[in-house]
């Protein structure tokens, strides 16, 4: 799973042009909006794009539980290894 939370750390970084940023920076269980990582809704949309591409998963912005999928990396992580096809 480790290796999961570092391909997703990187490939927030390289969706969100976050250039000034390390996969050491950011933290597994912080939050990715607000008070974490300071993301917002576009930022999640592009997330959103770069996985389903990374990882043919699709992440719906009309489900009531996408919000806790995106609430860290950890728990993008698990949704990922869940439904990885």
């Amino acid at each position: 799973m480790n290796t999961l939370h570092n391909e997703l750390k990187t490939l927030i970084i390289e969706a969100l042009n976050l250039e000034d940023l390390t996969i050491d920076d950011i933290e597994t269980d912080a939050p990715l909006f607000g008070e974490g990582l300071g993301l917002d809704s576009i930022d999640a949309l592009e997330l959103g794009l770069a996985i389903k591409k990374a990882y043919n998963v699709v992440l719906d912005a009309d489900d009531s539980n996408t919000r806790e999928h995106f609430a860290s990396v950890a728990n993008l992580a698990t949704f990922i290894s869940a439904n990885k096809a």
